[in-house]
Parts: structure tokens; sequence; C-alpha cells
């Protein structure tokens, strides 16, 4: 028995050893395991510190699924993949970190709010953050500024402009000149150094008026771009004038419409929401200068870089230069109906659909049901008609959105063509006031007080038999339209 009991002593002195060595290692290796946590977790932090965020991203992806309710890891996660773009998966952490409220969160949750077009979202964002500042007596001036810009997007968005984006096209910035199109009787737009090759300026295209005697520019002055015009005397450029002699933001990118008085140019300052924004200013018949520019809607501009607004009023379509969504060195070129109403959005409309048209998510978001834009794409992607052709095109009666009518011949009701007579001369009556106008409003530009007080009675006068004139063309093309869509439906 005393043998047995030995033995069962020693048996049972053996497994208490085994215990004991398998609980040393399992507390060595927690200990390894914890010590590697937080070695990662420190090269983790530098790495975010130093804004490598793609580097640091996987550590924290590790930690915060190890502890999904902690706030730090949470943060640094959500900022993390911000900054790499992965935008769904930052909000989601970001609103945990912000539950805590963790300070950055406020900061970061803004942010993503702005870029998504959810403002109203982001407002109250950076009033916490900027209050949370305030409690530590920070600074809080750049957050006020950043504040004011998402308010002054808030109230544009809900102003956005319903216009039709009829497509859009990617190319390098450097090429971006190619891909406009634009008709002979609009102008061109030129490279500066086409132009102006002695110059050696680093400047912008170069808007040249359809008769060839007015180029309109940017070029830097004073650190800044600023808007200059030229006129053409004899075969030279000559008489460089300042377009906005008192303003000093960066502007740039202009274009004139066939007016001579209506100009288009981007603008770095006069309220911009980010970077370039773009703007429409119209010469005073009264002062000798440009009006105060206004500032475009929304989807024309938006928190990134937009710019260089063309109007082919020839083909009735527009383009317009954004570098939203697009990688460094890429630009996308947007092709667009415009329209002088310039009708706004209803104020009843769902929130995610408005956001969706202010982003431009998708340009189909702007179609108009059952419209077939084939005819203007194609337009807009060719170059000008050659003067044969011109010759061969009698009319431009556009029925419907799928008929257009270019011979008189092809006219079937015999009221629309009575009612399209009526058309063609109204609009030669409106040729010949437009090429009056435009030669009033340059000698009015170029005039002295005596030449300019005489022509302002004349130009006012012009212009509102002008205006008269557009509304009639539009009253008997719709007669004309109507009676030949009757007709083609029997």
């Amino acid at each position: 028995m005393a043998i047995f009991g030995e033995s069962n002593n020693f048996a049972t002195y053996f497994r208490m050893k085994s215990l004991t060595g398998k609980i040393a290692r399992l507390i060595v290796f927690a200990g390894v395991a914890w010590g590697a946590n937080a070695q990662s977790l420190d090269q983790a932090k530098k790495l975010y510190n130093d804004g490598q965020y793609e580097e640091a991203k996987p550590a924290f992806e590790r930690l915060v699924t190890q502890s999904p309710n902690n706030s730090s890891y949470n943060l640094w996660y959500g900022v993390c993949c911000y900054e790499t773009g992965d935008v769904g998966t930052a909000e989601k952490h970001l609103l945990v970190a912000n539950k805590r409220k963790a300070a950055e969160s406020y900061r970061y949750l803004a942010l993503l709010y702005t870029d998504t077009y959810r403002f109203d979202e982001a407002v109250p964002m950076w009033e916490d953050y900027i209050a949370l500042l305030a409690k530590k007596k920070a600074d809080t001036e750049p957050y006020e500024t950043l504040l004011e810009r998402t308010e002054r997007m808030l109230r544009m968005r809900n102003n956005t402009e319903l216009v039709q984006i009829i497509d859009s096209i990617v190319v390098d910035k450097e090429e971006l000149l190619s891909a406009y199109f634009l008709h002979e009787d609009n102008g061109q737009i030129l490279p500066y150094d086409n132009v102006f090759p002695a110059s050696g300026e680093n400047a912008s295209p170069v808007y040249v008026s359809p008769k060839g005697d007015q180029a309109y520019y940017g070029r830097k002055k004073n650190g800044a771009f600023a808007l200059f015009t030229q006129s053409k005397l004899m075969d030279d450029w000559a008489d460089e004038k300042p377009i906005f002699p008192n303003d000093s933001a960066d502007n740039n990118y202009p274009f004139v419409l066939g007016d001579g008085r209506t100009l288009y140019f981007a603008s770095k300052g006069n309220g911009s929401i980010g970077g370039y924004d773009l703007f429409i200013t119209r010469y005073s018949i009264d002062g000798s200068s440009y009006l105060s520019p206004e500032q475009l809607s929304m989807p024309f501009n938006s928190p990134a870089n937009d710019y260089m607004m063309v109007v082919d009023e020839a083909k009735g379509i527009g383009w317009f230069a954004s570098d939203r969504h697009q990688p460094k060195g890429k630009v996308c070129l947007y092709l667009f109906i415009p329209d002088p109403a310039r009708k706004r959005v209803s104020e009843e409309i769902e929130t995610e659909k408005l956001r969706r048209l202010t982003a431009l998510t998708s340009i189909k978001d702007t179609w108009v049901e059952g419209r077939n834009y084939t005819a203007l794409i194609t337009s807009a992607k060719t170059e000008s008609a050659s003067h044969e052709k011109k010759e061969e095109k009698e009319i431009e009666f556009i029925v419907n959105d799928r008929t257009v009518y270019y011979r008189w011949s092809e006219i079937r009701s015999a009221d629309a063509k009575i009612f399209y007579e009526k058309v063609m001369e109204l609009k030669k009556q409106i040729g010949a006031l437009e090429k009056r106008l435009s030669d009033d409003y340059t000698a009015y530009t170029k005039g002295n007080q005596a030449v300019r007080t005489k022509l302002k009675p004349v130009i006012l006068g012009n212009e509102q038999k002008l205006d008269e004139l557009h509304k009639q063309v539009k009253e008997w093309e719709k007669k004309a339209r109507n009676a030949e869509n009757n007709t083609l439906k029997k």
C-alpha cells in the first residue's frame, strides 16, 4: 500500500508540474502577444501621425476588429479609411468614435459629409468641433471659415439649377482645349502662345471674338491670374485693359457670348466654395465696366475646381470643365444644354435626389425622360461645318426630339410652312439687329463720353427690340412645331 501511495503522489506531482508548465507558457505567449500588439499600435500611430494612412490602415483594422467599441481605434481606422478613399467604411467607424465624443471625429465627419454633398449634416459637425476647440482655448478661426463655406454650399445646393448634362469625357488637363469643338460663329479658344507668340507669358487660353478683333484672357499679375482684353488694330494686338481693375482675386478662363456683353469666367475669390468657381457678368451700359459677378449655382460649381465655361449658341450646347471626382492631372468636360430661364429645383425634391443632382453622381439623373440627345452630342463633337455645307442647309427646324428638318420641302403641314416662314423673317431681323448692336457695343467701349451719351439710348432701345423679337420667334416656332407634329400624327 505504501508503495502504491507513493506512486500515486509521484504521478500527481508530475501532472501538477506539467500543468504549471502549460500555464507558464500561456503567460509567456500572452505577454509576447501583448508586446507585439503594443509594438504594432506604436508603429501604426507613428505612421498615422506621419500621414502614412495607407501603411497604418491594416494595423488599425486588426485592432478595431479585436476591440470594436474602442473609440480611439475606430477614430484612427476611420481617418485612415477616409484619407485613402474608403468613404463608406470611414463613416461607419467615425460615427462609433463620435458617439464617444472623440474630438477629431467631428472634423472628419464634417469633411466626409461635405465631400458627399450632405452639407446639412456637415454644418452641425463643424459647429460642435468649433465648440470643443473653444473650450480648450484653441484657434477656431480656420474652422469657422470652413463652416461659413459649408453654409454657402448648403444654400447653393438648395438653389440647384435644373440643367440637362447630356455627355461627359475625361481628358488630360493639358489636352482640355482639344475637346472643345466651337462653331466658328462663336469665335475661337486658342492657346495663349498662338495669339501672343512673343510674350513668353504663362497665361490662360485666349478667347478671340468671331470677328477676330477682340481677345480675352487671364495672365499673372501680382502673383495671381487677372483678366485682360486687347483689341486688334490692323494686324497687331494693342491697348491691353484689365477687365476687373479693382479685383485682386485669382480670375481666369474668360469666354464672351455672341452679344459681346456677357462674360463667363472662373474665380478663386468672390465667395468661391472651393478652388475655381464659375461666374457670369455683363457689361454695364451706364458705367463702362462689368457689373458685379454672379456665382453660378450647382451643379456647375462644386467644392472642386470648375472652370472654362463655353456656350456654343450656334449648336445650342455648352461645356464646362471640372476636376471633381478626378485623379490629379485629369479633368472632366461636361456637355450641357443651356437654358436662358435657368430653372431651379423644386422645394419638394427628395433630399437624396437633390444630392445626386448637385454632386453629378450620374449625369443620367439630369436627363429628361424620353428625350434623345444623340444629335446634339454628335454636333458637339464635330468641327464647324464648311461654307459649302452651310449653303446646303436651307433651314434648321426642330420638329421634336427625333426630327429636325433642313429643307423646306421636308415640311408636310401647309400651316407649319407659313408659320416657319414668319420665324425665318424674324430671325433675319434679329441677325441685322444683333450686328448693329455689336457695332454699337464696340463704338461705345472705345468712344468718349459724348459718343457714349449718344449711343446709350440707341443701345437700350435696340436691346428691348431684340428681346421682343426673340419672344416672337419662340411663339411662331411653337405654332409651326405643333402644326407639323399634328400632321405627322395623322
